[in-house]
């Protein structure tokens, strides 16, 4: 009589399967990973994106000078990348106050028209104080350290440093009645 064999290895259809469970395992891995790796792409686009914007607003700000309303575009260099940037200045119903719109996307990025393909659009304003001062401050609550001539809470103006008054102006209601 023969013995019986004592070989336990795997067979051929044992290591297949095997082989097919890891092959999908790793395709599922890969296809999380290539998902993972393009998200962190486009938001680091739309950071810097959003990030020229801004600048170009500030730089509108900062010249102190009105921007000429309507469509203005030009390139910038920004984190080793070139940006081609639109910007849209509108005005308001507000006298004196303008919106500007800014639209960004990558100068190398190849689009049909110059409405498609914008990463990001930011709007800012830009113009004079909306408001006539008056001199009014709210009391904020004490605003000096407490000294010599310090009133109670430590202020000596009422939380007021300017020293202008600390309640909003009234106007008199006229005498109803009297000639």
């Amino acid at each position: 009589m023969s013995e019986p064999r004592a070989d336990r290895g795997f067979t051929l259809i044992e290591v297949l399967v095997a082989l097919t469970i890891v092959a999908v395992g790793m395709a599922a891995v890969m296809g999380a990973l290539t998902s993972s790796a393009s998200t962190a792409a486009y938001l680091r686009d739309k950071t810097f994106a959003q990030w020229v914007a801004l600048n170009q607003i500030a730089n509108l700000r900062l010249s102190g000078q009105q921007p000429p309303t309507g469509k203005s575009d030009g390139d910038t260099d920004f984190a080793g990348r070139t940006w081609h940037w639109q910007q849209e200045v509108v005005t308001t119903e507000l006298p004196g106050v303008e919106r500007i719109d800014v639209s960004v996307r990558p100068a190398d990025l190849k689009v049909d028209s110059d409405d498609k393909g914008w990463v990001t659009t930011v709007s800012g304003i830009w113009g004079d104080a909306v408001g006539t001062p008056n001199g009014w401050q709210p009391d904020w609550g004490s605003q000096t350290v407490g000294g010599p001539q310090a009133g109670p809470g430590g202020s000596t103006t009422g939380g007021n440093p300017t020293g202008a008054p600390t309640t909003p102006p009234t106007t008199q209601p006229s005498p109803r009645g009297t000639r």
